[in-house]
């Protein structure tokens, strides 16, 4: 399995799980995991391209 495939993904879902919350009473909440998942994201895209 290629490093950070894994990251990449578990950002994915935490992005679209965030984002799903994002109209609900918890919105500062949703906000802070968003950023949590696009991190995620971001740093596993970062190995993925740096580990081809």
């Amino acid at each position: 399995m290629r490093e950070g495939l894994i990251p990449t993904v578990l950002g994915t879902v935490v992005t679209a799980s965030s984002a799903a919350f994002l109209g609900s009473r918890y919105k500062m909440a949703a906000t802070g995991v968003l950023g949590f998942g696009l991190a995620h994201i971001v740093l596993g895209a970062i190995d993925l391209f740096e580990h081809r």
